[in-house]
């Protein structure tokens, strides 16, 4: 794919950008109230998108040196003051705001992940009892595992 200008993918990067933080948006309610099955069917349209985003990111990059900057995104700011225009810096902007408010939200969804995950931990400790150190833990086939042997070291 041939890119006359860095500043060609900006508006398809806004896009899939933007959609990406729609998605986490939804994600983020979706941790919020446990949703399991509504998270699992997010998960395929976030790698398509994540992967689309990367594949516009990958062109701007290849335009950027061929254009003879650095083809990564510091090489974005020398170019638009050189072969940009207001109509580019505007987009690339934008583009940076989305990127950062992604950011954000995936910082809190891990987060929410993390709590989730402890309180999932909680409850797993709860059900084995104290003193039970895996027992009552049950395999694939459904039936109850042993955690093996204790690695306690005797001193002498």
């Amino acid at each position: 794919m041939t890119i006359a200008s860095p500043g060609a993918t900006l508006r398809d990067e806004q896009q899939v950008i933007g959609s990406i933080v729609e998605l986490m948006k939804t994600e983020q309610q979706l941790l919020i109230s446990a949703d399991a099955d509504g998270l699992s069917t997010l998960t395929p349209n976030k790698l398509q998108l994540a992967q689309r985003a990367a594949t516009l990111s990958r062109v701007r990059h290849k335009a950027l040196g061929a254009a003879g900057f650095p083809a990564e995104e510091a090489g974005m700011e020398p170019w638009l003051a050189v072969g940009g225009n207001a109509e580019h810096r505007s987009a690339w902007n934008r583009l940076l705001e989305l990127t950062r408010e992604a950011k954000e939200l995936n910082r809190v969804n891990g987060m929410l992940v993390n709590r989730q995950l402890g309180q999932t931990q909680a409850a797993l400790s709860e059900l084995r009892g104290p003193g039970s150190a895996g027992a009552g833990v049950y395999g694939p086939a459904g039936q109850t595992m042993s955690t093996g042997p204790s690695r306690r070291f005797v001193v002498g």
